[in-house]
């Protein structure tokens, strides 16, 4: 395992994303593609048929990504669709940390988030609006009404999405469940693994783990986000694992890509440069 820690109120980094569109390439191309910045780190899930990012991506303020808002159900559940809220941290004008359950509209300027768990919603509309899902009535961990009542505008000028969100007010918390991440008791595969989440002293804690080789098993969520705990973090967050995982610091492979050690090529990912 490796993890980086950056000093958020460093006026002297900047923290930032970037992304492709309809095509994908490795972090190593993202490192001279951005002029060599301090950190390149792979982040949000992405589709291998549309190369495209299934979470929201948001740079200089600006919504670049979306996330994947409607799955069709199966089974004897073929003619519903879930929407649900995935994690997301961001990162404000005025360099303050954030891990929230979001939602994107194109339509939107902003994505919504709540810093509630909230939990998907199951119906038979294919292509909500923002305001349809925001009139619904949700239950989440006592706490009953509308989901306008939780959700605000998240003006973040930094964010990526994945999911689950692992660690809630420094306690291990992790809304699988809710956000419909990962299926039965896939939460205790042990896998590579990336994660990001932030201290209460304003450290940013960006974090990758080997697996699927002889030398190193690969971490649970469960292990993961104890992991994120005792490093600090007041709330943290899962993005993309797997083949996925790569961070390079100053250009240099940290962790060694489960796929033969070759990097996968990502359409998205988190930066830390030097202003």
């Amino acid at each position: 395992m490796y993890y980086a820690i950056a000093d958020i109120k460093d006026q002297d980094l900047e923290f930032t994303t970037d992304t492709t569109y309809k095509r994908r390439i490795t972090p190593d191309d993202f490192y001279k593609k951005n002029s060599n910045p301090l950190l390149v780190v792979n982040c949000s899930f992405f589709s291998f048929a549309t190369n495209q990012n299934l979470n929201l991506v948001v740079k200089n303020g600006r919504l670049i990504s979306y996330n994947e808002e409607t799955i069709a159900a199966r089974g004897k559940d073929t003619l519903t669709y879930f929407h649900s809220f995935y994690g997301a941290l961001g990162i404000s004008k005025k360099r303050r940390a954030d891990v929230a359950w979001v939602y994107t509209d194109s339509s939107k300027k902003y994505p919504y988030a709540s810093q509630l768990a909230m939990s998907y919603v199951q119906d038979s509309v294919a292509k909500p609006k923002l305001e349809y899902i925001l009139s619904k009535t949700l239950i989440v961990k006592g706490h009953r009404g509308s989901s306008s009542d939780a959700f605000s505008k998240w003006k973040m000028r930094t964010a990526v999405g994945g999911g689950p969100v692992l660690v809630q007010g420094g306690e291990i918390k992790i809304t699988n469940n809710e956000e419909r991440k990962f299926a039965g008791k896939d939460i205790n595969n042990h896998e590579p693994r990336t994660a990001i989440g932030y201290t209460r002293d304003n450290k940013l804690v960006i974090l990758v783990c080997e697996g699927r080789s002889k030398g190193a098993a690969g971490l649970t969520l469960v292990q993961l986000a104890g992991i994120l705990r005792n490093l600090g973090c007041a709330e943290a967050l899962n993005l993309d694992g797997g083949g996925s995982s790569c961070m390079l610091v100053n250009g240099k492979e940290t962790n060694i890509p489960s796929g033969k050690g070759v990097q996968r090529p990502v359409p998205s990912v988190f930066l830390i440069e030097r202003k």
